[in-house]
């Protein structure tokens, strides 16, 4: 009974507990407490003296109530899109009116919409509302950071403000050592130093060792690598690069060591804090600096990247990449130092300036290098150059311009936007330099995976990559003063999708259209798989029918895949036909050939008045059917080379099928004999050459037909039946074979095409005496050539021209 009353009191517990969660989930916002936050944002705004991180804080308020009212307002839609399709199921009132229970229902409905629209209306007031203030904030942090850049400020090079810079940097570094003293002497002697002071010295004994010894181990243990092997297989290549990366992550693991050890001790005071925050930072900064370095200017004989620069150039290269990192991480410290001291404008502008002039230095040098390496990689021909190459030397030089602008801008007193050029373009560099880096790891892997040492870029490495890169454009646009917010907003709106009339495409729709579509896809292609292996083949279609049943089922089953995934993904098809038939309007007129043979191409399929295997005729091009498609079909013509016609062809045009059907096929074998012979015998003859050939149909005989009487010849013909015309001008080689031999053996001349030649006036022709008394003669080189004349005698050769050899009419004899 205990056990029952338990049992009872646990499950009124959980009943009440989602009770009051189904309540407080249903709770509508409360509109008084937003125009409160309303009321702040304003005058904030209006104010504009708030600082960053306060505004930040009422732009975080304001996204949270602006998507609780789109929450409100989702809600509330589907209650109006409810009420919505029962009105709609009513219909229209009609003209002689409707019966009283219907009418009622009707209205009952209509008072229910107006009740859950009011809600969803005001949220949707109150969305917008939101959307506009923080859109105020944004374009008002953008604007005081445009401020800050662009605020002229005072000449860096006067050497008159140089001592008061350097006494409000060294009054800042001053003051986090007497912070730093005061809580030493506050601290020591109490129990908790006593207590925490072990702890602290074995997190800075770790610290100091993987500091200042971490980069070591990773050394050594590369050369080790190095010095085992003297080929480099992709595996090790792909473990050695791993390695290396500890030259980075152990300093840094040494880094956190010591900044635990700092906290620990309760040392630090709030400078000491700002410092310590940021020292993972600078420490980062300088690490992968000199990481890049080692690994793009590399000092082995077998570079991570083919960088084609001398010995001496890469060590150049080394040093100011190494050089870089310093200067940004030293620019990012006495930026927060400015900020939190709030220094003198004459102290910000001495300081930027040198450091803004120090990078630039760095990014020049680095411009020569890699414009040196860009030129051996860019052909004086424009159209052998590489894209790589290109790109080199444009980023060479977007260098040296973003370095010689910065100085320049800084000299003429905006030293704030002349530093956040050169240190914007610098981490530019170094990202482009990691995204090689790893598209040339990402290669190794995909030859390591597939065991080959063998590292061009696959298209999976190709795609991996590419994909890095667009992962690393938020990253590029904070470089660039973008702010976090802008790039969540930016998520946000894409993550609600692109709305096209009532149709919205997000991110989150595309992706499972894809995926359901893909399935569908592969599905389609394992059915049609099965059909044509497994299934078809036990029918009594033939190999044509068959290809027409596969390539059919395979149409309707992508256009199912499409109509599942859009009902899937969420996408009314209402609203997909309206915009496709918007769209057909455009292009109807640009793809009406391209509709035109795919409509011939599905009546091919159906009709089936070619098939594949079937040997045609089509515009002039005799071959065998190879391949029908949705758009053409490919023909092999008898030379061996594939020709591609348009299905429109085939139907519009005229097509001879020779093996439609079957095979049986007539060949014709003209045949002449000298005038003279014996008719009846050569057709004997004839008849029996064609009834011994095997590939010869006995039934129906073949036929010889005595065609006439030619200018030369008897013209006969040998008509014959094939039991495959696919052998045609093989069976006509056998048959004039065979004619050959029997009319030589028979005695049957078979005659050629002889021409006699008649002169209207030989007289003129030079001896022409030697053939006095006829005209018709056989003329030789030495009896028609003209005798030379001497030039002196005034006699001169008879030049024959066509009419001495033209007829009276005119006509050739």
């Amino acid at each position: 009974m205990t056990a029952m009353m338990r049992l009872a009191a646990a499950v009124a517990v959980i009943f009440t507990l989602s009770v009051t969660a189904a309540f407080a989930q249903g709770t509508p916002p409360d509109y008084e407490e937003w125009q409160r936050v309303v009321s702040r944002a304003q005058e904030a705004i209006d104010n504009n003296r708030a600082s960053e991180a306060a505004m930040d804080s009422l732009r975080s308020q304001l996204h949270d109530w602006r998507d609780s009212f789109g929450a409100e307002s989702g809600k509330r839609r589907v209650s109006v899109d409810t009420i919505n399709a029962q009105l709609t199921s009513l219909g229209p009132v009609p003209e002689g009116g409707e019966p009283d229970d219907v009418a009622q229902e009707r209205d009952l409905l209509q008072k229910r919409l107006a009740m859950e629209r009011a809600p969803s209306i005001r949220a949707d007031l109150a969305q917008a509302e939101a959307r506009e203030l923080i859109r105020s904030i944004d374009v008002l942090m953008r604007d005081r950071q445009t401020d800050l850049l662009l605020s002229p400020g005072p000449w860096p090079l006067n050497p008159a403000i140089w001592g008061d810079a350097l006494a409000d940097v060294m009054r800042s570094f001053e003051l986090i050592g007497l912070e730093l003293s005061t809580s030493w002497v506050h601290e020591t002697g109490t129990k908790e130093l006593r207590k925490s002071l072990p702890l602290a010295l074995v997190y800075l004994a770790i610290g100091g060792l993987l500091l200042f010894r971490g980069s070591g181990w990773v050394r050594d243990t590369l050369q080790r690598m190095l010095a085992a092997r003297d080929v480099i297989s992709a595996r090790r290549w792909v473990l050695m690069f791993m390695v290396s990366f500890g030259q980075v992550v152990l300093p840094m693991l040494g880094v956190f060591a010591l900044t635990k050890a700092f906290y620990a001790t309760d040392l630090p005071g709030l400078r000491g804090d700002i410092v310590l925050s940021i020292m993972p930072l600078l420490t980062f900064q300088i690490l992968v600096a000199k990481w890049l370095g080692e690994r793009i200017f590399s000092r082995h004989e077998d570079p991570l990247l083919m960088v084609m620069l001398s010995s001496e150039e890469k060590l150049q290269g080394r040093r100011d990449l190494h050089a870089l990192g310093i200067f940004l991480a030293a620019n990012t410290l006495f930026a927060e130092l400015a900020r939190y001291d709030n220094w003198q404008v004459n102290t910000q502008s001495v300081v930027f300036f040198l450091w803004a002039v120090l990078g630039a230095g760095c990014l020049v040098i680095l411009s020569r290098l890699i414009s040196r390496h860009g030129q051996l990689m860019v052909s004086k021909d424009e159209t052998q150059n590489t894209t790589i190459g290109l790109i080199v030397v444009f980023l060479a030089r977007f260098m040296l311009a973003a370095a010689a602008i910065s100085v320049v801008i800084g000299v003429f007193g905006l030293t704030r936007a002349g530093g956040f050029l050169v240190f914007a373009t610098s981490k530019t560099v170094l990202l482009i330099a990691f995204l090689l880096v790893v598209q040339r790891l990402i290669q190794k892997s995909f030859a390591a995976l597939g065991g080959s040492d063998d590292d061009k870029s696959s298209l999976a490495a190709v795609l991996v990559g590419v994909t890095l890169v667009v992962a690393a454009l938020p990253v590029l646009a904070l470089f660039w003063g973008v702010r976090v917010v802008d790039l969540q907003e930016m998520g946000s709106k894409l993550a609600d999708g692109l709305s096209i009339g009532d149709m919205t495409l997000s991110p989150r729709t595309v992706f499972v259209f894809l995926l359901v579509y893909f399935v569908g896809h592969g599905l389609t292609r394992l059915a049609q798989s099965m059909m044509r292996d497994s299934i078809l083949p036990k029918t009594k279609l033939d190999p044509g029918g068959q290809n027409a049943v596969v390539v059919g089922a395979g149409y309707v089953g992508i256009f199912l895949a499409a109509l599942v995934a859009m009902n899937v993904a969420g996408l009314e098809l209402g609203n997909v036909a309206l915009f496709a038939g918007a769209l057909s309007v455009g292009i109807g007129f640009g793809l009406q050939t391209i509709v035109s043979n795919f409509v011939s191409g599905i009546i091919l399929l159906i009709e089936r008045p070619i098939t594949e295997g079937d040997w045609i005729e089509v515009g002039g091009q005799m071959g065998y059917v190879r391949d029908i498609s949705v758009r053409a079909t490919r023909i092999e013509t008898f030379d061996r080379t594939d020709v591609v016609v348009p299905n429109s062809d085939f139907i519009s045009g005229t097509v001879t099928n020779y093996t439609r059907g079957n095979t049986v096929g007539r060949v014709i074998v003209p045949v002449g004999v000298a005038y003279g012979s014996d008719t009846k015998h050569v057709e004997q003859v004839l008849r029996e050459i064609a009834e011994a050939h095997p590939m010869v149909l006995a039934n129906p005989p073949p036929g010889i037909v005595f065609q006439g009487f030619g200018a030369d010849s008897l013209d006969f013909e040998i008509r014959a039946i094939l039991r495959d015309v696919n052998w045609v001008l093989s069976v006509k080689s056998d048959m004039n074979h065979e004619i050959a031999r029997r009319f030589g053996e028979e005695g049957f001349e078979i005659p050629f095409a002889q021409r006699d030649l008649w002169l209207r006036n030989p007289e003129v022709l030079p001896g022409a005496e030697n053939f006095a008394g006829s005209s018709r003669h056989n003329f030789t080189k030495e009896t028609v050539m003209p005798k030379k004349k001497d030039a002196s005698s005034g006699e001169s050769a008879h030049n024959l021209d066509q009419s001495d050899f033209e007829g009276e009419t005119g006509d050739d004899h």
